[in-house]
């Protein structure tokens, strides 16, 4: 069956990254000090009929407010793969936290796809504790009302068939709305996790990230993940530097810039630590 479904080509842009510890990137720390960086991208899957962006990112206000590295606008990066900004009809927001839901106003036709509880989760009563509020940014999360308001955003409640190879699938835990996005390629299917878990490692030795809404939540969206696909070398984490390392670069010329994710990755050079 799967035979007949299109093929897509799906691409990792790195736009921003900030140096880390092993202690920031686990739930209740971790024993060791070493660095572990964090890398800030945008996906973009492009099919033979239709493409999709799949997050936005932040801008460089943002990455300097908040004290990012930050590397090349996600959006005008489009165009290194030959994607016009202003062509975007259709972005999946995975979900709405400051560095997958910006820069709405530099896709005028764009529309959005969103689960219906990260919306009713951004606005809730919840915003007001800095540990959950702090991962939002309130204007970007107002764009996404005024997009609403002009017709502009979908919502999904549970998993959803967006097109023929591409499906929704509800992973929360990190925020209540998280969702992951599962496509058809070359390879067969891949799931782009996002941040439904950030690093392979999360995944791999069942520690969330701190930065989340439900520990349980997280863990059960980590089985679910890998049952959806069957193995890490289809699963694409929200923030690991390693897939840049794995995955063959788009085109020569992009090296840690942009990663092709619809080609198999280099299992060799998988080490997370």
């Amino acid at each position: 069956m799967d035979e007949n479904l299109p093929q897509y080509e799906l691409y990792a842009i790195r736009y921003a990254t900030r140096a880390g510890k092993r202690s920031d990137n686990f739930i209740f720390g971790d024993p060791h000090d070493a660095p572990m960086d964090m890398d800030y991208f945008v996906w973009l899957a492009i099919g033979p009929e239709r493409n999709f962006l799949i997050d936005l990112g932040f801008s460089a206000e943002t990455a300097a407010r908040r004290k990012r590295d930050f590397l090349r606008c996600p959006i005008e990066s489009l165009r290194l793969l030959d994607v016009e900004p202003t062509s975007v009809q259709d972005v999946i927001l995975t979900h709405l936290h400051y560095d997958h839901a910006g820069n709405f106003k530099l896709l005028p036709a764009a529309r959005y796809h969103i689960q219906e509880p990260e919306i009713h989760f951004a606005v809730g009563r919840h915003v007001r504790h800095q540990h959950i509020g702090g991962g939002f940014e309130v204007e970007d999360v107002v764009d996404v009302v005024r997009l609403n308001y002009a017709r502009r955003v979908v919502f999904y409640n549970g998993p959803a068939e967006l097109a023929p190879g591409v499906w929704l699938e509800p992973t929360p835990g990190h925020t209540v709305g998280q969702q992951a996005v599962r496509l058809h390629t070359q390879r067969g299917w891949v799931v782009l996790a996002s941040d439904a878990c950030h690093f392979y490692e999360n995944i791999m030795s069942g520690r969330p990230f701190p930065a989340l809404d439900s520990v349980s939540q997280s863990l059960d969206s980590y089985d679910k993940v890998m049952a959806m696909v069957g193995g890490i070398d289809r699963i694409i984490p929200g923030h690991d530097p390693l897939v840049l390392k794995i995955y063959p670069v788009a085109r020569q010329g992009l090296e840690g810039i942009v990663a092709r994710l619809d080609l198999p990755p280099n299992m060799d050079a998988f080490e997370p630590k």
